[in-house]
């Protein structure tokens, strides 16, 4: 009996076939795509270190490294160059990142209390040398980690030392940074909302256009901060210092003012 060529039958066939073929094909592209694996060494080269607790990984580079949820604690990675990598749910507290690179590096959830992200300390002997030789000029810093852009949104940031980083449009959402010092750091379009910035320290730090709706501020040092242009809606500026502060076009919209200090030093309830 023949078949014609118009027939159901003759046209199941090819479709069959191609379903095969599709099947085979996605077997093929879901064999060879290979997972992404977490770090068990960092670095290339002659510089290279295990990942654990108090890892010896000074001056390291490793872009993209895969971190994510490891304990780090006490890990020391100063002059590491690690941008791009993730960090998120690590436990960093005590972590040394002084002079690291770590533009574009997500630490969303990792736990920082602690952590040092300011400059390398100097021996004794070069400290006296130091004083006796003009300062660098630098800008915005010479000495503080680069974390433009880095995520650190719900990051444990508590006591954290950020002191003349660069946050240039980092992102610290819903961050804890309660007793951080990030004086004299780079905090142009951070975005701080909903972040706890209790008894932190931001003396003379660059908060221009920076976000901080319903951010805490309670108890901060913000002396000689620039705020010009930031989003201050609804936040909480009970007991905070802003003597000699920069408040130009800031949005102070329903910001929570008691026993304020404004910038020209008087203490106010309604605002500055």
């Amino acid at each position: 009996m023949r078949v014609k060529a118009n027939s159901p039958a003759r046209l199941v066939v090819p479709a069959i076939l191609a379903a095969s073929l599709l099947a085979a094909a996605l077997l093929a592209v879901t064999a060879s795509a290979k997972p992404v694996r977490a770090a068990s060494f960092l670095g290339t080269g002659s510089k290279t270190c295990k990942v654990k607790r108090g890892a010896s990984c000074k001056g390291v580079r490793h872009h993209h490294a895969n971190l994510r949820g490891r304990d780090l604690r006490g890990a020391h990675f100063e002059t590491a160059d690690l941008k791009y990598s993730d960090f998120r749910g690590a436990d960093l507290r005590g972590a040394h990142f002084e002079r690291a690179k770590l533009r574009g590096t997500n630490f969303s959830g990792a736990k920082l209390k602690g952590a040092k992200f300011g400059p390398l300390r100097r021996s004794s002997k070069r400290a006296k040398q130091a004083q006796a030789q003009p300062a660098p000029s630098c800008s915005p810093s010479c000495s503080g980690a680069n974390l433009a852009g880095a995520n650190f949104s719900f990051a444990d940031l508590r006591s954290a030392s950020l002191t003349g980083a660069d946050l240039e449009s980092a992102d610290l959402t819903s961050a804890n940074l309660s007793g951080a010092n990030l004086s004299g750091a780079g905090l142009v379009s951070t975005n701080f909302t909903f972040a706890d910035l209790t008894s932190a320290t931001l003396t003379n730090a660059t908060l221009t256009s920076a976000n901080l709706t319903y951010a805490t501020l309670s108890g901060t040092n913000l002396s000689g901060t620039a705020l010009n242009s930031a989003n201050l809606t609804s936040a909480n500026l009970s007991s905070a210092n802003l003597t000699g502060a920069y408040l130009n076009n800031t949005n102070t919209a329903n910001t929570l003012w008691i026993n304020t200090i404004c910038p020209n030093g008087t203490v106010t309830n309604t605002g500055c």
